[in-house]
């Protein structure tokens, strides 16, 4: 009954059969239970979970396994209604039942990409059945529990693991892809959505402030080194005006006046590529400039970003012109990264 078409939800009907099933068995659950106190509940649950490996960290690693999806239908139904004292219960019980904490000590603290097996089952596990089946408020309920335990340094890590881009075939998580080259909108979109998450929602969180939420995404950018330029810029233009002028703000006022030149030309580069308005990304310079102190420092911040759209622009032509020369000589076709054709069009 519980592990109902777990590993071959092969008609196209298969997932949405599968919802219906652990909606109907959390339920089922839900009411069977109804009298009892919240940890004999929980115990009865795990009693009855415990006997699949599916439904447990690093016991089942079979290609398109629903185990930890159906898992996250059934806790959802479950627990619905219940008060945050209960979920407390339920994370802790997870915990537990999982031994959670210690694999995500030993994927945070590990050379990323070492175990990506593991870095991959905690995704799948956090993502499918704690964070991606409900609303923004609950999501963050659900994240900060995976958070709190862990320094901040460790915190970025684990939203790395958790949100980060993952390259096909076996998707694994891009740790010196994003170094290395260009990502996609889609392969950022959603690490950009869970910081935002976090910020928009500091006023209501006791352990993070906006000094926390920089110094994380300070250290999120280098993971595992410093990542190109270019994704750095996309993430900002995804997360929004507020938090990217926060960020920019903070570097400015920190002296990295070089970087902040360097991160607004490619901030233009990206919405130019996207389509997005420009206005705002003046309004955002507007913005720094009246963080400083003076006409003088204003202008000589000014005078760094013409410097910097001067130094892009010969380092992009350069790159170009190296492509071109190297596709006369070769019959490989050479074609610019997609950034740099905007310059060119």
């Amino acid at each position: 009954m519980i592990t109902q078409s777990i590993h071959h939800p092969t008609p196209p009907y298969a997932h949405d059969t599968n919802i219906e099933h652990y909606e109907a068995l959390g339920l089922l659950f839900k009411r069977c239970t109804l009298l009892l106190p919240t940890e004999d509940r929980l115990t009865f649950t795990s009693s009855m979970f415990s006997q699949i490996p599916c439904f447990k960290l690093e016991e089942c690693t079979a290609a398109g396994c629903l185990g930890f999806y159906g898992y996250g239908v059934f806790l959802k139904t479950m627990i619905s209604g219940w008060g945050e004292v209960e979920w407390h219960s339920v994370f802790n019980f997870l915990c537990s039942f999982t031994n959670l904490l210690p694999k995500i000590k030993m994927a945070v603290t590990g050379t990323p990409g070492v175990s990506w097996l593991l870095e991959l089952q905690l995704r799948l596990f956090c993502r499918q059945v704690l964070l991606d089946w409900w609303p923004g408020k609950d999501t963050l309920f659900w994240l900060t529990r995976i958070l709190k335990p862990w320094p901040m340094v460790l915190q970025a890590r684990l939203l790395f693991i958790l949100y980060g881009p993952l390259l096909p075939p076996d998707s694994t998580l891009a740790w010196q892809g994003i170094v290395e080259r260009e990502m996609s909108h889609s392969a950022l979109w959603h690490m950009a959505r869970v910081i935002v998450l976090l910020y928009s929602n500091l006023d209501h969180l006791t352990d993070w402030t906006t000094d926390t939420m920089q110094t994380i995404l300070e250290e999120l950018i280098v993971l595992p080194e410093v990542w190109h330029m270019e994704n750095v810029a996309r993430l900002l233009v995804l997360c929004g005006n507020t938090v990217c002028y926060s960020f920019l703000a903070n570097k400015a006022h920190n002296g990295q006046l070089l970087e902040v030149s360097r991160l607004i030309v490619h901030i233009i580069l990206v919405c130019e590529m996207y389509g997005y308005c420009m206005n705002e990304v003046v309004k955002m310079v507007h913005q720094v400039c009246q963080g400083f102190n003076n006409t003088s420092e204003r202008l000589a911040f000014i005078q760094r970003l013409e410097d910097m759209f001067s130094e892009v622009t010969m380092e992009l032509i350069e790159i170009v012109t190296a492509g071109l020369h190297f596709k006369s000589l070769s019959t490989n076709r050479a074609t610019p990264p997609p950034l740099l054709l905007i310059l060119f069009v």
